[in-house]
């Protein structure tokens, strides 16, 4: 028996978490001369390659090294650098300040302290995933279109509400809403999301596309995003158009509902990487189902003569679904996921052609 091995023991060596290999690409990346070691200039040259405007004073990057460096060695070794990106005191430093809003939302796990009794070693590990996905939040490149969307509906809003109307028969409203009577006009198949139906509509559409739609362009990038969300819009209408060819359309929901799926989208694509995933899950099915179902009630049970266009809610949810499986940052592709992938590109494409051809030759359904 090999000296130092107890008997009646196995020795079993550590796998490496998602975590670990995140950590770990950054470190490589940053380590030019590849010594396994972060020296004061590689250093340096992380901090300066963030959303840094300028370079920090050399004394600043002194103190962090000095932070940092726990054995005075004048490098940063793998697990000094992991514990310096997670040091509560550097996380303004590296762009991580977001982290505060992102853990606001979502909860934090516990972790779970195991220590082996033979060899001494201690590991901290999360009860649930890795959370590798929360990493990913970045501050840089600025998420601000969802921002400037929110913004044009708001002065849109104004403007009309100046002219005394704010139910959406404002002049802007009249050039911008979906009117079934004007299908000829392209435009309003998209530009009807600007336009809103009184304040509290405003105020609901607006929460969701900042306090969801920023965190996703911190992820995924504003591309992306507004892929999504134009994707939505544009399947509530021509939805509806099919459906209900004589209702009109004001209104951000089928882009937000777009925002929710497609956050759905994102827990699917990275289940194993998120924190909490079927916590959230479950609460945005939850909250999609009860809107969309209790509009769907009103209208054909309690027979209320109400203007949701909940036709609009269901397909921009759908479309956001679909588009978010296939442009949405995948930290980690498996199998399943690439055919799922295809997928949903041939069926969302599938369906928006379907919408189109029937809006321009099925002409005698919305006489």
């Amino acid at each position: 028996m090999p000296s130092g091995q107890r008997e009646g023991t196995v020795s079993i060596p550590l796998t490496p978490t998602r975590s670990d290999l995140y950590w770990r690409r950054i470190f490589n990346k940053y380590d030019k001369d590849n010594d396994g070691r972060i020296s004061y200039v590689e250093l340096k040259g992380i901090i300066e390659s963030r959303e840094y405007d300028h370079d920090l004073p050399d004394n600043v990057v002194d103190k962090i090294m000095n932070l940092a460096d726990r054995d005075n060695s004048g490098y940063l070794d793998f697990a000094e650098f992991v514990e310096m990106m997670h040091n509560p005191d550097l996380k303004a430093v590296f762009g991580h300040f977001v982290a505060r809003y992102i853990h606001s939302i979502i909860p934090h796990r516990s972790p779970v302290d195991t220590t082996d009794r033979w060899t001494g070693f201690r590991a901290v590990s999360s009860s649930d995933g890795d959370g590798t996905y929360e990493e990913e939040y970045s501050c840089w490149p600025p998420a601000i279109c969802m921002i400037l969307i929110s913004i044009i509906e708001i002065v849109l809003f104004c403007y009309d509400a100046s002219h005394g109307k704010t139910d959406a028969t404002g002049p802007i409203a009249q050039i911008f809403i979906y009117n079934p009577h004007k299908r000829q006009e392209a435009w309003r198949f998209l530009t009807y999301m600007l336009v809103h139906v009184g304040v509290v509509h405003l105020l609901v559409n607006l929460l969701v596309q900042l306090f969801l739609g920023v965190p996703l362009e911190m992820v995924h990038r504003w591309w992306r995003v507004m892929l999504v969300y134009l994707a939505g819009v544009a399947a509530g209408s021509l939805a509806t158009s099919l459906t209900d060819p004589k209702v009109y359309l004001a209104g951000a929901s089928g882009g937000v509902y777009a925002l929710v799926a497609a956050h759905i989208a994102t827990i699917i694509m990275n289940w194993a990487e998120m924190e909490f995933a079927i916590i959230q899950l479950l609460v945005f099915l939850l909250l999609a189902t009860v809107d969309i179902g209790t509009a769907v009630y009103d209208r054909y049970w309690r027979h209320l003569q109400q203007n949701i266009g909940y036709v609009a809610h269901l397909a921009g949810a759908v479309a956001g679904l679909l588009v978010g499986i296939g442009v949405l940052r995948n930290l980690e592709k498996r199998k399943w996921e690439k055919r799922l992938w295809w997928a949903a590109v041939v069926l969302y494409f599938s369906l928006m052609l379907i919408g189109v051809l029937a809006n321009i030759f099925w002409k005698t359904h919305f006489q």
